[in-house]
């Protein structure tokens, strides 16, 4: 949070100058005379906030609730595998998750909580739910892009700044403006306050810079450059390999507790991302095509124009993709389909034809369409 001190810091001078300047008081927001950052003298950062703790939480019990066939057995590490990066944050949301999942099936506590296995790869090795970080060629892709991105961005940067120095006669600078945007996503997010940082700027210069933050999330982690999404090809492979492990135990009629039932996996927004492109998920008319043939797409529209992608519902807080596996023994055309699930809602994929709902052979065979690249 080192940004919002430096930002709480300049405020002072902005503040300073305006008294010398006998700036009306109209013009300076009450909120700010008094302002520090609630993350004041903070040393350590990174860590799963309580909001995302509970979210996690409800997230399980809601998960258990409405697959019960699935979680139905007694736990075991096998059955129910929980793989997560090694960044603390993603595995205490595998554990928030897990403790809504299993609650009332153990016997810790009034809670009867019970304990369960997170295991993870190290983070030099895992090309499952780190591949951004194991692979060179994007690591050196970013890295050369992102001042590209900046350029696009600065427009829209400078025309907000110049609009809020007229507004409240401050010297605003285009860093302050950025930051103050941080702020108000951060206070909107994790404090539940919209009346601060987030009242400086008109509706417009919101959506303006919300198309910004997506622009980034587009052209750095999504369907900007195919090697975004093509790195997570063996995550997708890694899901597959599941269900065809869920299909063949059933085929043998295995028992229960002898096979896996559900396979658990926590990350961040850079995985779920790329997974989310590889599905083809939030895509405009043609483009799945397009994707096809790697293929660069146009940038997300500008407002006021509508678009497909937001950063804010491709991965949110929590955000989540779910592949779930069903037998339809009846079906005389498949027998297994794929039901896809994004942030727990039925989500269409352009590879099924469109549907949500998709027989598993083609789903194999439409969705792993991309060569392994950083393997």
């Amino acid at each position: 949070m080192r940004e919002l001190e430096k930002l709480a810091s300049h405020i002072k001078e902005l503040l300073k100058d305006a008294k010398e300047k006998n700036l009306s008081p109209q013009k300076v927001p009450a909120w700010l005379l008094k302002w520090e950052s609630p993350w004041k003298g903070k040393l350590r950062g990174g860590e799963l906030d309580t909001k995302g703790e509970e979210e996690l939480y409800q997230l399980g019990i809601r998960v258990r609730e409405r697959f019960p066939d699935l979680f139905n057995e007694e736990y075991h590490p096998d059955v129910y595998p929980i793989k997560t990066t090694q960044v603390p944050r993603a595995s205490a949301s595998a554990v928030a998750f897990g403790m809504g999942l299993f609650s009332g099936n153990g016997s810790l506590g009034l809670a009867r909580h019970r304990a369960f296995a997170v295991t993870s790869e190290s983070r030099a090795s895992d090309i499952t739910l780190r591949f951004f970080d194991c692979c060179q060629t994007y690591k050196d892709f970013r890295k050369s892009h992102e001042p590209a991105v900046d350029k696009l961005k600065e427009p829209i940067i400078a025309e907000i700044t110049s609009a809020l120095a007229k507004r409240y006669e401050f010297n605003f600078t285009r860093q302050d403006i950025s930051s103050l945007w941080f702020l108000c996503k951060q206070e909107t997010t994790l404090l539940d306050i919209t009346d601060q940082a987030c009242s400086l700027f008109s509706p417009t210069e919101v959506a303006l810079l919300e198309w910004t933050d997506d622009l980034e999330v587009f052209m750095l982690k999504g369907y900007g450059k195919s090697l975004n999404y093509r790195m997570g090809v063996p995550l997708l492979k890694d899901v597959i390999q599941s269900m065809d492990q869920a299909i063949k135990a059933k085929e043998d009629n295995q028992g229960p507790g002898s096979y896996e039932k559900a396979r658990l996996r926590f990350a961040h927004a850079e995985t779920v991302v790329p997974f989310s492109c590889l599905l083809g998920l939030f895509l405009e008319g043609s483009d799945f095509q397009r994707i096809q043939k790697e293929e660069p797409l146009d940038f997300p529209p500008k407002p006021p124009k509508n678009r497909s992608w937001r950063g804010s519902i491709v991965a949110p807080f929590a955000g989540n993709n779910m592949l779930v596996l069903y037998s339809c023994p009846a079906n005389s055309s498949s027998k297994y389909f794929v039901r896809a699930l994004h942030n727990e809602h039925p989500i269409a994929m352009p590879g099924c034809g469109g549907t949500d709902f998709c027989p598993f052979e083609v789903f194999k065979v439409c969705m792993i369409i991309f060569p392994l690249l950083c393997l």
